[in-house]
């Protein structure tokens, strides 16, 4: 398996440790990951007090990143606004719904069934200005103004030994998950800009690419 979101709770595997089967490889969660998003965002709107969290409840990855941010988002004072979509029909209802509640930004979790709406998720903020952390390049490149992840040609590269291993014989058993350990930040300059935001220069300098 390649960057799988939770291999424990979609029971592929007993434990990370000790994957006790016929499958292992990389998962995509990694430690503080979510928790970073949120301050890496905070960074950039100080101001931000309201952040709407973009989860599908039926994916269980999305519920463990709603826990890992919940006590982040009480350490830099930030209210968190949870916005729940598994189909088109909540996509579009939820949505309108939160504009009601005024958010300052948005983070958006990885999802596939999310990873499929981009366009319409991209299209929403910027008709309503929303600035928004996601955790998908592909959500930057559209339009979102930043992402911080897991590099996926990193996890890739990685499981390519696992592969190796195996035909040579392994158990996958005896092969823990891996977590990642490279994570890449991408920069949307011009959607900063429409929305009158400067990324401060700690950030610039740490990018790994910026869109202009």
């Amino acid at each position: 398996m390649v960057a799988v979101g939770d291999p424990i709770r979609a029971g592929l595997v007993a434990s990370l440790a000790h994957p006790g089967g016929n499958v292992t490889g990389t998962s995509l969660l990694g430690p503080a990951l979510a928790p970073k998003r949120l301050q890496i965002l905070k960074q950039v709107i100080p101001s931000a007090v309201r952040v709407a969290l973009l989860v599908n409840p039926n994916n269980p990855a999305n519920l463990i990143v709603r826990d890992e941010i919940d006590p982040a988002a009480r350490d830099l004072g930030i209210s968190l606004i949870q916005v729940e979509a598994s189909t088109v029909r909540d996509l579009d209802t939820n949505l309108r719904g939160l504009l009601s509640q005024r958010p300052d930004a948005l983070i958006g979790t990885a999802d596939q069934f999310l990873q499929l709406q981009v366009h319409e998720i991209i299209d929403f903020l910027e008709s309503n200005r929303i600035p928004a952390m996601f955790s998908d390049r592909d959500f930057v490149l559209a339009g979102g103004l930043m992402s911080y992840s897991a590099s996926f040609p990193d996890l890739f590269r990685r499981s390519a030994t696992y592969v190796h291993k195996i035909l040579q014989g392994t158990k996958p058993s005896d092969l823990p998950v891996e977590q990642p350990t490279k994570f890449d930040l991408v920069l949307n300059l011009k959607t900063a800009k429409t929305l009158g935001l400067t990324f401060p220069q700690t950030l610039l300098a740490t990018a790994d690419e910026m869109i202009e």
